[in-house]
């Protein structure tokens, strides 16, 4: 489904993306490990066409990510961020219709409102809900509220964006079952960017790692322990000893 072939990116002097390959199969759930400032974010902003490549290509569905209709490329998509970035002032059931409010995803409000409430009891909160304002959302909630926006539109392509960052172990595992229940239930394609080893093994089919803008190691999830990657071990066992040097 998504294809990444030769990528690079540079910023001034800073060389990000160094000749990054990937695949992603359609239906199945890639996760994309590596420190801080090793472009993960990077490569997915390449392949949402929000950051343009310096080279290389990018195939969305076997077509060029960067032809064709914007819109409708960008209507296969939908993403779950970091830190929510919901609307403060919508309400919760605007903030999860909000593509179906405009553009070329618009449907009566009737009809959003009902599709949004009917997202938010997917990832396990009630009609009430709808009404409230994000800031009367515990931290937890306004993930979910994220994700209910993310599957809004029934996307073909998914990707989350350090998914549990900044929630307890127990909210974590929440949100890491119910992005799999989704994930499977939907037949997406997703792509997860997180250095979260829990939400790893919660979410993947697939694993990648990233680090000096290269892809090191690539595979499935059950092969990940026994990989004899360096650059794998050392970041998934937390070591401050190896080839990637801790930045003090």
């Amino acid at each position: 489904m998504i294809r990444m072939e030769n990528v690079t990116k540079s910023f001034g002097q800073k060389h990000v993306l160094r000749g990054l390959d990937l695949e992603i199969p359609r239906g199945t759930s890639m996760v994309i490990i590596g420190g801080s400032g090793t472009g993960k974010s990077v490569a997915l902003k390449c392949v949402l066409g929000l950051i343009q490549p310096d080279s290389g290509k990018i195939l969305v569905d076997g077509k060029d990510a960067r032809g064709g209709d914007r819109d409708a490329f960008l209507a296969r998509f939908g993403m779950l961020f970091q830190g929510g970035a919901l609307f403060d002032s919508l309400p919760v059931w605007q903030n999860v219709a909000f593509r179906l409010l405009r553009g070329r995803l618009k449907r009566p409000q009737a009809e959003a409102r009902e599709i949004a409430v009917d997202k938010l009891r997917r990832v396990g909160l009630t009609p009430d809900v709808a009404d409230l304002l994000p800031a009367e959302l515990s931290g937890g909630m306004q993930k979910r509220v994220g994700l209910a926006r993310a599957i809004a539109a029934d996307p073909e392509i998914i990707f989350f964006d350090e998914p549990t960052t900044g929630l307890d172990p127990i909210m974590s595992g929440v949100i890491n079952d119910l992005i799999r229940e989704i994930v499977v239930e939907m037949g997406a394609t997703a792509m997860t960017i997180t250095h979260d080893m829990t939400s790893v093994r919660a979410i993947a089919d697939n694993v990648a790692m990233l680090h000096d803008g290269v892809i090191q190691w690539t595979g499935p999830v059950a092969d990940m322990d026994a990989s004899g990657d360096p650059y794998l071990e050392q970041f998934i066992h937390g070591r401050a000893e190896g080839p990637i040097e801790a930045v003090r």
